[in-house]
């Protein structure tokens, strides 16, 4: 198949990569500099002890020229959640069709802008559940190999779940996109803001007993907006979601909190959570907008409320915006824990 992939970042080199080694036409579009770099080195796979490195890729930077390029069966869209506006500026602004869009993006709302903007038969919806690292550009560590997971109610989902298949990624179908989407949600969510806002790994936030209170309320609040939405938890490929969810609504907390922590720690491999791995780096901006903030939206939208999750993503913007100082919280999970569960009990004894 020819592709065209957005983005060179963890996810589009690995894709990207992946389906260039296999066979595939793997043409990718992104800024200059990092063109550059993959243009020199091509893209580095490493998994275990096994070493693979695609070479003679083509990078354009142009989206203009990207989208000229004939016979594209489809485009990958492997880019932050807060580009994407300026992703489909960029397309519109070439005048030219984009070919079916395969959006793995993190988040639940980048499909809806792009069906708004080009039509519902430019979307599909997938996932990436395979854990990925990037030590620079095109120089690619897979962590835990897990698969895809893709909408299957578009006419070329079968023909990519086959192309995956031939790069040796397992790729499931499912036919509710909603219910794929949110669910690989709940897991980004997982030791993502709280590690990052306290500056502390996965697992110490797992081991601290007010930190993970507000993990399970704030995977609960998830949960209750699926229910809300009348979306089931689904199974994804090598992730124990239903599990999880099942613990998360019948089982006590304290007798699922060590299998939460092994879970998450053996599920990220090395590798820090993603607005970890941003505030560290001083990156301007993270996803939990998208993430912690699409809970609170959403739920706001349905009449309900996700104070953790407001909470979560109102304190990691601050902090990253300059308004609070990272060192208020860094190392400091008993003042997050408290600033937080203090108004939730509250209500609770209301």
């Amino acid at each position: 198949m020819n592709f065209l992939i957005y983005g060179s970042g963890a996810i589009g080199s690995y894709i990207g990569g992946t389906l260039a080694l296999a066979g595939h036409n793997a043409i990718f579009l992104d800024r200059p500099a990092p063109a550059a770099i993959l243009r020199e080195r091509g893209i580095t796979l490493r998994h275990g002890n096994d070493t693979r490195t695609a070479r003679d890729l083509r990078i354009i930077t142009s989206a203009a020229e990207a989208l000229a390029q004939p016979d594209l069966d489809c485009a990958i869209l492997a880019v932050k959640s807060f580009d994407t506006d300026s992703v489909i500026a960029d397309i519109r602004a070439t005048g030219l069709t984009p070919p079916p869009i395969l959006c793995l993006q993190n988040g639940v709302d980048n499909e809806p802008k792009l069906r708004e903007a080009f039509g519902a038969d430019r979307a599909l919806d997938g996932t990436v559940l395979t854990a990925i690292g990037i030590l620079g550009p095109g120089n690619i560590i897979v962590e835990r190999n897990r698969g895809l997971g893709v909408w299957g109610g578009h006419p070329l989902s079968e023909r990519l779940v086959s192309a995956f298949g031939s790069a040796g990624v397992v790729a499931k179908l499912y036919p509710n996109a909603e219910a794929m989407k949110w669910s690989k949600l709940i897991t980004n969510l997982m030791a993502n803001a709280t590690a990052a806002i306290c500056d502390i790994s996965t697992e110490a936030v797992y081991a601290h007993t007010g930190l993970y209170e507000i993990e399970v309320r704030m995977m609960r609040e998830a949960i209750a907006l699926m229910d809300a939405k009348r979306l089931p938890v689904v199974g994804l490929p090598r992730t124990p979601t239903r599990e999880l969810n099942f613990a998360l609504r019948w089982l006590p907390p304290r007798l699922y909190q060590p299998i939460i922590q092994r879970m998450v720690g053996r599920g990220r491999g090395d590798k820090k959570p993603s607005f970890h791995q941003d505030l560290a780096a001083g990156k301007p901006r993270t996803e939990v907008g998208f993430l912690n903030g699409a809970v609170a939206r959403h739920a706001e939208a349905m009449g309900l409320t996700a104070p953790v999750n407001r909470a979560l993503t109102e304190i990691l913007e601050s902090i990253v915006a300059g308004k609070i100082a990272w060192d208020e919280y860094r190392g400091r999970p008993d003042k997050l824990s408290a600033q937080i569960l203090s108004s939730q009990r509250r209500e609770d004894s209301k």
